[in-house]
């Protein structure tokens, strides 16, 4: 690195982004970015992993292409960005067609530096097109730990990054994660070819968090809490939930104790969402309750206290969750309120995603039934064999690693488009071929009240052309701003790339996997259990489960504080009448695809839905989640005997 770069990276962390000094590990990853190197940053939530891309993009010649699945991240960096005077954009479903087809001009122009979109935008055949003629200067992946299968927030779509940053030439790789372990950093530097020397880590341990674990029980604990925020100054609080009703009620709960309490959860509209966390970010005493879709790419740097209202899913999770508070590097409280009988809705969160084996043979099927090369619907083939659509996904990314099947460029089925202007006025812009090329395409349309549909396969059979130049010029016409374009029906495409020689075999080898990620779902919840109750310091645990052991006990956390939980009382569960069972199996006999095993038949007395579940309308019964507070093995393990 030569010291006039050094210098211009001082200059540019001074003058745009208004900071004195780098952070631990952000020069180092910074320094092998621009002298043309891939790496990897495992820094701790609120480290400052989106420096590491921002700066050098500035510095660089070509876009920083960075893919995050935060939305909330991507409005708040891109808007800050801006505000510096850094050219930031990004592409998500919140955008109009317009203001979409400006956003792609500018990049096209070579204005833009950053560029934010989500994985499921490589999807989008379009935009495919579009990115691929743009020169990558770098690629960053944002929780790149969803990377890893075996990781504790596997997105299959991760999977395909690696193979996309190859496609588009980028000239460098940047992976960030505030949560991963050795081996699941060991998948992130495989999968995009970085050095173990270019894998920088800073340390996970904060010595501003303090950490608790209280036992309660549902009687005692919205008294707890409202004990905890209340003894506390007014200060910026969260507390996390499993369900978005939990979400609703606690704030109600709060607020009726006079408390500056809102709701936050998937549920509600994007327009509310946005105002509960506007409100919060401008705010010096407003408490949020959340699930856990609140706080990604949530910057507030003087969250004071965090509050487990229910646990977390994960160690992991954990983690990332308690990491939001005290960025500013003053004292925090994050706390625990541990209810027993709380285990058993996030242990059978990771029983419902495992389908049937009936369900998996459905699946494959299916494939069976494909030609060599075929396209298909995720939601299509989720409903056909049964299974949840995230458990389809997975499934066909396992039959990509194990070389069954290659996935091909995906596209969408419908196209359709409201003109803004006469289509003279569009064929006066070609002439020749081009333009009666044109003028067969609009040909081809069918007018309804508002929009213009096409059906491209059968538009390219007609004019025996590739459907690729159909899309093309239609893209090019949305470009010039000619017509809005619409676009649905996403369909995935791939090649089988060996035959499927034994369909029980391979329905067997499925089914195992889904119960393997079962049983690993469950470990990570023993792990966070065992952390919660042990008597050895748990900031120490934690760090370690990180690879980072701590020299010495943090003096701050309950175990070193000598309140330990020790262990969890066994819950006195609701037993399991025979009047649910005898109910159960009659009726599976009148729905014997949708209730025809133990295992669906124990997915419907705990109250998870299946898509033909819903179909049937069988979530409606009087008998659907009869079960819901006793642990789905026990149900499954009654239905057995």
């Amino acid at each position: 690195m030569t010291t006039a770069t050094t210098q211009r990276m001082d200059e540019v962390l001074r003058e745009q982004f208004g900071l004195k000094s780098f952070r631990d590990g952000q020069r180092q990853v910074i320094e092998r970015l621009l002298a043309g190197k891939s790496a990897a940053a495992v820094f701790p939530t609120g480290g400052g992993k989106s420096l590491c891309y921002q700066l050098p993009a500035v510095l660089l010649d070509g876009l920083t292409l960075v893919v995050s699945p935060l939305l909330a991240l991507m409005r708040e960096q891109v808007d800050s960005l801006i505000g510096k005077g850094i050219k930031a954009a990004r592409l998500d479903s919140s955008l109009s067609a317009e203001e979409a087809r400006l956003v792609m001009q500018e990049v096209r122009n070579g204005t833009t530096k950053l560029l934010y979109v989500a994985p499921e935008r490589f999807f989008n055949e379009r935009f495919r097109d579009f990115i691929t003629d743009i020169p990558i200067a770098m690629f960053a992946i944002d929780e790149a730990h969803c990377i890893s299968q075996w990781g504790h927030n596997f997105r299959p779509d991760y999977l395909k990054l690696a193979k996309i940053s190859k496609q588009l030439d980028a000239q460098r790789i940047l992976a960030l994660t505030a949560t991963a372990t050795p081996a699941v950093l060991d998948d992130i530097r495989r999968e995009f070819s970085i050095a173990l020397q270019d894998a920088i880590l800073t340390p996970f341990y904060r010595s501003n968090l303090t950490l608790r674990f209280t036992l309660a029980d549902e009687r005692s604990r919205d008294a707890t809490l409202v004990q905890r925020l209340k003894e506390a100054p007014a200060q910026p609080s969260l507390v996390y939930v499993t369900l978005q009703k939990t979400a609703e009620e606690v704030a109600e709960r709060l607020q009726a104790s006079g408390l500056p309490a809102h709701a936050y959860h998937a549920g509600m509209d994007a327009e509310e969402r946005a105002r509960v966390q506007d409100l919060f970010m401008s705010s010096q005493d407003a408490i949020i309750v959340a699930t856990i879709a609140f706080g990604m790419g949530v910057d507030k740097s003087n969250i004071r206290a965090i509050y487990h209202y229910n646990p977390s899913k994960s160690l992991e999770n954990l983690a990332q969750e308690i990491g939001r508070a005290g960025r500013d590097g003053e004292p925090a409280v994050c706390e625990s309120l541990l209810v027993p009988e709380d285990r058993v809705v996030l242990e059978n969160f990771a029983y419902g995603d495992t389908p049937s084996v009936g369900s998996v043979r459905r699946f494959v099927e299916f494939l069976v039934g494909q030609p060599e090369n075929f396209f298909v619907s995720y939601y299509s083939l989720a409903h056909e064999a049964d299974m949840r659509d995230s458990v389809v996904r997975t499934l066909m990314t396992y039959l990509e690693l194990e070389e069954f099947l290659v996935g091909t460029a995906p596209r969408y089925e419908s196209y359709k488009f409201k003109a803004r202007v006469p289509s003279s006025q569009i064929l006066a812009h070609f002439e020749g071929e081009r333009r009666s090329f044109a003028a067969s395409v609009l040909a081809l349309t069918v007018k309804k009240r508002i929009w213009f549909e096409i059906s491209l396969p059968q538009a390219a059979n007609r004019l025996k052309c590739d459907r690729a130049r159909i899309v093309k010029m239609l893209d090019f016409f949305a470009e010039k701003g000619w017509i809005e374009l619409q676009v649905s029906g996403l369909v995935h495409g791939y090649r089988k790339h060996q035959p499927i020689a034994d369909i029980e075999e391979l329905t067997q080898e499925l089914y195992q996997y889904t119960l393997d990620r079962e049983i690993g779902e469950l470990g990570r919840l023993n792990e966070l259990f065992e952390l919660m109750c042990s008597t050895d310091c748990q900031c120490g645990g934690l760090s370690q489960h990180f690879g980072q052991p701590l020299a010495s006990p943090c003096g701050h956390c309950s175990a070193c504080e000598g309140q330990a939980i020790e262990e969890l009382p066994e819950p006195d569960y609701p037993r399991i009448g025979d009047s649910a069972l005898t109910a159960v199996r009659q009726l599976s006999k009148k729905h014997p695809e949708q209730l025809g095993d133990a295992r669906s038949q124990a997915r419907f007395l705990c109250g998870m839905t299946s898509p033909r579940m819903v179909r049937a309308r069988l979530s409606r019964d009087a008998m659907f989640g009869c079960c819901s507070a006793i642990p789905f093995d026990r149900v499954l393990e009654s239905l057995l005997g």
